[in-house]
Order: structure tokens, then sequence, then C-alpha cells
């Protein structure tokens, strides 16, 4: 299943540059080996069988055949040997320190801009700076309560971090879901390895969420807030949901009295200590930000202003993940914590400033074009693969509005071996891991492996046809 294998230059997760397979992946690929085509697709078919049953799925709005998808699993696990993680969980805490310093800077004293180490002009003309919470004090100080980082790995095997989902990060249900399948349907590829556990997960949420109820009440009640079922992610509210042992709600479940949220239930009105919410700024209270939505709760934004709830993420914390920001993370890390990044950025170029304005438009075939608040892999420019057309249209929308795009070079990012058809082929992956901020901090040893499924695609997002693979974290270097 391996004869077809290519390796093209690009770092490979389980071979190396020689062809021979990593240490910590040889047991898993003398398993393969061994079992042979059809025990390896009876396996995948059962897996995709789990998936169907349990109902395990996303939401593509823009596709013609249909809303609802099943999420692709491939079944070759992507293994992290323990030094690693080591590496990865130190410089993810450094960088979710460093991003709450920065929010709580910008939303009260803003020493960062007095100091010009970041220009205030690309704060106050992002999307997410909400001057609705300056000088508001969120409970515990915690912005980013919960944080997806996505990281990558160049030629030479060096992680990179690409981009912090600071808001409303998702996907982490598809990482207990890909584990729980596969130790049902391929439980002999654990043997030979100590996998450390990702399945306490839900209560580490659930205890981050719980140290940010105001009032020191001992027995808070946190409910998730969910725009409803059509949202993409609505699996996902559902099943943390149900994990964690808490109520899910939309905006019309909840009421504010007196500045106090109550939950509608069958027996009366509750109060509600948290809200973990999966709901934009724009659209959590139409009597502060949209008046239009109706997926918000109205006067929840004075509750939270006087204390009486907490809401995870805060509400401002967007500022943290706009991508012509992220540039400044590594500024920021030794700003407020007088440390060097542990990990790395990918080079950013920001079309707000001029002169990466013009090094972009004359580089466009060159370089990745994002904008800076899309998400899902759309409002992007992948620049070596697009036309002179796609490229004007790209020279036009950086013209109009440098604010919203920055690029970034072509990244040769790591490949994994995947099931295509009833053979093993290289396909590009990156990893999300989950950082937890209550009273510690928790970077879940694991996280979202996607992969471009699509043979010579470099994006991995599930909306552009990725997939993703069960991530194990080791609990020592050698299985």
């Amino acid at each position: 299943m391996f004869d077809r294998y290519q390796y093209a230059g690009i770092f490979d997760e389980m071979f190396a540059g020689d062809g021979t397979i990593r240490l910590h992946y040889a047991p898993v690929f003398d398993r393969l080996d061994r079992l042979g085509q059809g025990a390896v697709l009876r396996r995948a078919d059962a897996a995709k069988t789990l998936f169907r049953v349990q109902g395990i799925t996303f939401t593509v709005y823009q596709d013609a055949d249909g809303v609802e998808k099943l999420f692709p699993f491939d079944l070759v696990p992507r293994i992290i040997p323990a030094a690693e993680f080591d590496l990865l969980q130190r410089g993810l805490t450094q960088r979710i320190t460093a991003l709450n310093h920065f929010c709580h800077d910008i939303y009260h004293d803003q020493r960062i801009l007095r100091e010009k180490v970041v220009p205030p002009e690309m704060i106050y003309t992002a999307r997410m700076f909400r001057r609705e919470m300056l000088n508001v004090d969120v409970p515990g100080g915690i912005y980013v309560n919960i944080c997806g980082t996505d990281l990558i790995r160049d030629s030479d095997g060096r992680y990179l971090v690409l981009e912090d989902n600071c808001r409303t990060p998702s996907g982490v249900s598809y990482v207990l879901e890909n584990r729980s399948v596969l130790k049902r349907v391929f439980p002999l590829l654990f043997t030979e390895y100590r996998v450390r556990s990702v399945e306490d997960y839900p209560l580490n949420l659930l205890r981050s969420l719980q140290h940010i109820a105001p009032g020191g009440n001992d027995n808070p009640r946190v409910v998730v807030l969910t725009p409803g079922v059509f949202n993409s992610a609505y699996y996902e509210h559902s099943f943390l949901a149900r994990q964690m042992g808490v109520q899910m709600a939309e905006g019309r479940d909840l009421i504010v009295n007196d500045n106090v949220v109550f939950m509608r239930t069958t027996a009366g009105l509750q109060r509600v200590d948290v809200i973990y919410r999966r709901v934009d700024d724009d659209y959590l209270d139409p009597l502060c930000f949209r008046p239009d939505s109706s997926l918000g709760v109205p006067g929840l934004m004075n509750a939270y202003r006087v204390g009486n709830v907490a809401i995870a993420n805060a509400v401002g914390a967007g500022i943290a993940d706009d991508k012509a920001i992220y540039p400044y993370v590594p500024d920021m890390i030794r700003f407020y914590l007088s440390e060097e990044p542990i990990l790395a950025n990918v080079q950013t170029f920001i079309c707000a400033r001029e002169l990466d304005r013009r090094y972009v438009l004359d580089h466009l075939e060159k370089l990745v074009v994002k904008a800076t608040n899309e998400a899902g892999g759309y409002g992007m420019l992948m620049g070596p693969m697009s036309t002179a057309a796609q490229r004007a249209e790209f020279a036009e929308k950086i013209r109009a509005d440098p604010r919203n795009y920055i690029a970034q070079p072509l990244v040769q990012f790591s490949q994994h071996p995947s099931l295509i058809d009833n053979h093993f082929e290289g396909r590009r992956v990156d990893l999300r891991p989950y950082i937890l901020f209550g009273s510690d901090i928790k970077v879940m040893p694991g996280g979202l492996t996607r992969v471009a499924l699509r043979a010579g695609s470099m994006v991995v997002n599930s909306s552009q046809g990725g997939g993703s693979k069960d991530t194990w974290v080791l609990e020592d270097d050698a299985p």
C-alpha cells in the first residue's frame, strides 16, 4: 500500500529523507504492512460507518450538493513524541499568556500602543476591536479562555505558528470523536504505544469556565450559547454541552432582568453564571451590537459589564486573532514577558504598510494572500497556483482596502501518509492544539490534525475538502 508513496522534498511525518521510517512510527507502519490492503480498507469503511451512525458532521453553506457533510476521517494517526510536545506546550503557554496580557492592555492602559510596539492605527481600524470593552474588567482578567493555535512544520521540520484562533475556536469535538472511533475500529494500533489521553478535555473545559464565574459561586451554572441548528459547528456545540453535563441554549432561551442573566426552564427562571458562547460578538446583544440580530440576548452586555455574568471567550478577544495583529505576537511576548518566543511565526507582510504592500503587489505570484478576518480557507489567494486574472482581482482588493490583507511566502508544510482509495499517499497536514486558561493553563496533549485530502492541495479546511486524523502524543519519546 506504500508502493506509490512519494516524498518530493517535503518534510514527511512518518519517513525520514532517506526513506527510513522514523522510530516513533515503526510499530504503526509494521502493523499496517502486516494487515494488508483488505483489512485496512475494512477498518476505514467501519470508521466511515461509525461517523455516519453517530452523526459526526459539519456544514458547508456554499456546497450545491448539500449542506450537511460527514467529516472525513483518515485512518493513519499522527504521532508526536514527548520531547516535541514539550516544546509545543511551552511555546503555546507562552503565547496564550502574552495574548491575554495584550487584550487587557488594549482595553485598559494601552501601554503597547503608547510605546509604539504595535501601531495604534492597526488596533483602531481592526474590525474585531470593541470600543464597548474599554475599561471593562473581565472575570479573572482572562480574555482568551479557549484558544486554538494553528501550527505547521516547514521543510526542515520546524514548528511554526500559522494563526491564533481566540474568538470561538472550533474542531475539538472531532479530536475526541477521532480518538473514540480509532479505538473502536483499530484497537491493535494502540497496543505498542503509551498515548496520552484527550478524553479529559470536557472536564478541563468545564473547570476553566467555572473558574471565571462571578461572585465566588461554588456551583456556578454554565450554559453553551449556540446560534442554533443551522450553524456549521452545531454538532460540536451539542457535543460539548453533553460532555460537560451542562445545558445548551439559544438566545431566545435567555433573558436579562435587573442586569442578571436567567435561563427559561420548565422549572422557571434559573440564573446563569457563565456563558460559553459560540456566537460572534456582532450577534451577542442587539441593544449593543447589531440591532437585527435574533441570535443574541438583549441586555447581555450590561449584565457583563457590571460583572454579573462571565462570557468565554471575552467580548473583544477577537482583536488577538486578527491576521494583521498576528505578526506582532513575537513582539508582545518580548514586551509583556521579557522572553524570546519559543515558537516562531511565518514571515508576514502587512499590506497596511506601504513598503510591504508594494512588495506584495509586485510578487503576488509567489505569495499566499489572506483577508485578515476570514476563516475556513475563504478570502485567500494561493499565488503560486493562481491565474493572472485572480492575481489582478486580488491586487485591486488590496489597493482598495490594504488593512484587510496580509501576505506570506508559501511554506512547503509537512505531509503525512493518508489512505487514498486503496493505497497510501502523502497529504499536507497542520495541527490545531487547544489551550485552556482557567486557574492554570492546560494544553491538550494532541489536537486536531487537519489533512488536505485533495492531491496537491495545501488547504486543509473541512469546507475546502479537508479531513482529519487522530493525533497521538506519546508519554515518552519511544513507543
